[in-house]
């Protein structure tokens, strides 16, 4: 018997509040093995109205919406059963509800509403305010929807409790045209008679500093206000709003100051308990002023937000040599630092973080010009519990001063916890191997992602920094799909990139820009980073089976490849202009990582030639055949000017560097089989030649190990893998590390930092090897889009006896495990229903296999 799951829309892990009218449906198929869906059903239930479609088809992944779209705030229910080959129907599975959000800029009323005092250019004015208003509810309430958004960031409370459970919304989006609004039902919250809403108010992003070299305020505006509009549906029927407007009042907050970068300072002094509650007096409060925002602009989210997913605990408490007391979490994460503590008023406790230590004390410098202190001071009344609402860290380790009393017994008590912070992402990746050193490089890849996917991709947590650079997600993008669940949230994400791309096709080097970007990086076009327009739209598509992110991006990507066409001119070669190039190559100087063994202009004519092969595809993808027909000559152009002027006669490269060759043959630019082979042989030398140690930067991390795998040389790969000497990906692991890092050698081997001004301990785009793991160590892969056919290929090599990965595809769970016993190599895969998978073991010709469990032996 098939058991169809609950209906998913979109990619949205919760429906509430959706921008979609049509949402797609997909569900999962637990069924024997074999079985294979024939027809499925779709009930969707909506205001007492049943509609029922029958579709005659074996799709069940991002199928479309069956009756009319949804109206602003309705909801439906929505079920599903299948039908099998032979006729049998499932029963109907479990309903998921989805409610739209405010589909349509007449649905907003809502004004932004702030502080009146907040003179937003005078940082010594602007005390972050609490905003407040009373009303009443004279009858039955049915349900309640509030929707919230922010010029800055917020966090709302209704009649003294917290909505939701969000940090750091609406988060960061190019918020001129499209700030987020997210959707919260509120009705338990709701009393009869009186109640009351508020709201606490952050500078967040929006106007907060952002930005190196000092950085600037009020990038995106110099107000503070909230945006919010609650609408209680009585049982009647009829409908009361509660907006922000101009009868709503202002008062200072406990919040003294709070930014991204620098830490929120606190003083429980001036708390107003019972701000919130319906009973508080606001008489001496001000009038708040009010503002304007286009309500065309407001977007619903498309992915999770970001929220506290795991508590940490210190593994130790130190004391430095100086006498300093610090908390050791044993984790670098991104997050902040919740704590318990009784004192007299005006006691204050300060935390400072960091992510190393250098010479037993706390070591700073990475941090550049970000503060990175949370300050706390008591209000003096019983046990206090504290965590900064509009900040995030990225750290290991806490430096605290002025605690009152014992720490190291306050530690003990649980009263100072880690709180760790990232978009709320469905966990969907796993691996394993019989090294713990490559199982720690694992962990650390993730623990990189996790602390550098709060809302946007990051750079990095913990410096005056953390922006979306677009070349490092292009690299770590498939690493990326591969354990979390990121089509919502990259959707969303390019969307900006999009927005932010300018007229003649350049895309920026992050995004959202800083609008005062021109005084560090100004906006011009740039190969590896410019081609996560192209690139990453197609591994999403890859990973998820939505062609729909192709469909949506696809302009944003023509554009970017008409430019890159433009600039190389007649001769298909792109050299000429600005690149960052082989970034961070292990041998560039410290305070020029641009300044690579590898030509730039190589790095930009094989990206050119990768970018116009990947938009030929989307365009076959879309049904555009002119398109794809052009764009797949011009990539033919491009790969041969790209041979004739990088490769040379004996197959040896202009540039005899790890990076020029893997990008020669990963991206199929030579495809002469002599040349090739003499390419491969080359690259496997170099990487002998180094004493197998890491000589490439970011154009070359994701494709060295791969480039190795196609040309036989796998025990070349797996030689880099295992390296422990610097620099390598194990280096960082003997040293301790438990994140990816920035650079190479971001700790040195004398257990010194970097002297670089650019040190991060904690950068994913180094750890997208972890997606050769995947599919090259474990050996899963996608064989179609979406996992719709699997690929389970493994190679073992550097005296692994077992590894296993699995993987939440949208057809259900997929997996790989394989040992290595007395010579044989033992495989169990599995196969969920609606999918098929080729099984391709060494020596062995593939095995084709449906859904099911299935087990193989081969001799090595």
């Amino acid at each position: 018997m098939a058991t169809p799951s609950s209906p998913r829309f979109e990619h949205h892990r919760e429906a509430l509040g959706i921008g979609e009218a049509a949402p797609r449906l997909s569900w999962k198929t637990v069924a024997p093995a074999g079985w294979r869906q024939a027809a499925y059903e779709v009930e969707v239930t909506r205001s007492q109205r049943v509609h029922t479609e029958r579709i005659e088809s074996g799709e069940s992944v991002l199928v479309p919406w069956v009756g009319a779209p949804l109206e602003s705030r309705e909801s439906a229910s929505v079920r599903v059963r299948v039908v099998g080959e032979s006729g049998d129907e499932s029963d109907w599975s479990e309903a998921s509800v989805v409610e739209a959000g405010l589909l349509h800029p007449t649905d907003w009323v809502a004004v932004p509403v702030g502080a009146p005092w907040d003179e937003g250019d005078d940082l010594d004015a602007r005390r972050p305010p609490l905003v407040r208003r009373g009303f009443t509810l004279g009858k039955p309430v049915a349900k309640a929807r509030l929707y919230a958004s922010a010029h800055g960031l917020y966090e709302v409370e209704l009649n003294g409790s917290r909505v939701g459970d969000d940090a750091l919304a609406p988060g960061w989006t190019v918020y001129g045209q499209r700030l987020r609004y997210y959707t919260y039902d509120v009705t338990g919250l709701l009393q009869p008679g009186e109640n009351a809403i508020g709201s606490w108010l952050g500078d967040g992003w929006y106007r907060g500093r952002l930005g190196w070299r000092g950085g600037f305020y009020n990038l995106f505006g110099s107000d503070l206000a909230l945006l919010a509009q609650l609408e209680v549906t009585y049982a009647d029927g009829s409908v009361e709003t509660i907006a922000t407007d101009d009868s709503w009042r202002a008062h200072v907050g406990p919040i003294v100051r709070s930014g991204l970068y620098d830490g929120e300072v606190y003083d429980a002094r001036d708390e107003l308990p019972g701000w919130s509650a319906a009973s508080f007096d606001d008489s001496g409060w001000s009038p708040v002023a009010t503002g304007e925002r286009d309500p065309a602009t407001l977007v619903a989210p498309q992915g999770p937000p970001v929220r506290c997913t795991e508590e940490l605990a210190p593994v130790a408490v130190l004391t430095t040599p100086s006498g300093k007391r610090i908390l050791d979490f044993g984790q670098n994460f991104a997050g902040r630092i919740r704590i318990r503590v009784s004192g007299a008023a005006g006691d204050t406790v300060t935390i400072r973080t960091a992510e190393v230590l250098q010479h037993g004390e706390l070591y700073t410098r990475p941090l550049r010009e970000a503060k990175s202190t949370d300050v706390y001071t008591l209000r003096g009344e019983g046990t206090e519990e504290w965590e900064p609402r509009f900040t995030i860290h990225g750290f290991r380790y806490a430096e605290v001063t002025g605690w009152p009393g014992d720490l190291d017994a306050a530690v003990a008590a649980g009263d100072a916890v880690g709180r760790v912070y990232h978009s709320d992402m469905e966990r969907t990746g796993w691996f394993e191997s019989s090294n713990p050193l490559v199982n720690r490089l694992h962990d650390n890849v993730l623990w990189g992602m996790r602390s550098n996917f709060v809302d946007v991709p990051t750079d990095c947590p913990q410096r005056d920094e953390r922006v979306g650079w677009t070349g490092d997600i292009q690299v770590f993008a498939p690493t990326a799909a591969f354990l979390y669940d990121v089509s919502g949230m990259l959707g969303s994400w390019l969307r900006d990139v999009a927005v932010e791309q300018l007229p003649d096709g350049t895309i920026p080097w992050y995004v959202p820009v800083i609008p005062a970007h021109q005084m560090w990086t100004p906006i011009r076009p740039g190969a590896v980073w410019g081609d996560v327009a192209v690139l990453t739209p197609w591994v999403l598509y890859e990973r998820s089976g939505d062609a729909g992110i192709l469909a949506a991006q696809y302009e944003s990507a023509k554009k970017w490849v008409d430019l890159q066409d433009r600039l190389a001119g007649d001769d298909h070669l792109w050299n000429e202009g600005f690149q960052l190039g082989d970034w961070l190559d292990p041998d560039a100087p410290p305070q020029d990582p641009a300044d690579a063994k590898t030509d730039k202009y190589l790095v930009a004519t094989a990206y050119f030639a990768w970018s116009a092969r990947h938009l030929a595809k989307a365009a076959e993808v879309l049904g555009l055949a002119d398109d794809a027909a052009h764009y797949s000559r011009l990539a033919d152009l491009v790969r041969d000017a790209f041979v004739a002027e990088y490769v040379l006669p004996d197959g040896r490269m202009s540039s005899d560097a790890q990076t020029a060759y893997a990008l020669a043959l990963r991206f199929d630019l030579i495809v002469d089989p002599e040349l090739r082979a003499a390419a491969g042989a080359r690259l496997a030398a170099l990487v002998a030649e180094g004493r197998n140690r890491i000589s490439v930067g970011f154009a070359g991390v994701n494709v060295l190990s791969d480039a190795l795998t196609l040309v036989d040389a796998n025990d070349s790969a797996y030689d880099l893998l295992l390296e422990e000497e610097c620099p390598s990906w194990l280096y960082a692991v003997k040293k301790g590390a438990t994140t990816v890092w920035e650079r190479w050698d971001s700790l040195l081997p004398d257990d010194t930092v970097n002297p670089g001004t650019m040190t991060s301990f904690n950068h994913y785009a180094l750890g997208s090897v972890a997606d050769w793991l995947h599919r090259v160590v474990a050996g899963i892969a996608p064989a179609a889009p979406g996992y719709r056919s699997i690929r389970f290929a493994p190679q073992p090599g550097g005296g692994l006896t077992s590894a296993s990965a699995a993987h939440e595809t949208p057809y259900g769970r997929a997996s790989i495990d394989w040992r290595i016993a007395d010579g044989v190599l033992s495989v169990d895969v599995v196969v969920p229903t609606g999918a098929d998978a080729v099984v391709e073991l060494p020596g062995a010709e593939p095995v084709a296999v449906g859904s099911g469990i299935h087990s193989f032996s081969a001799l090595l």
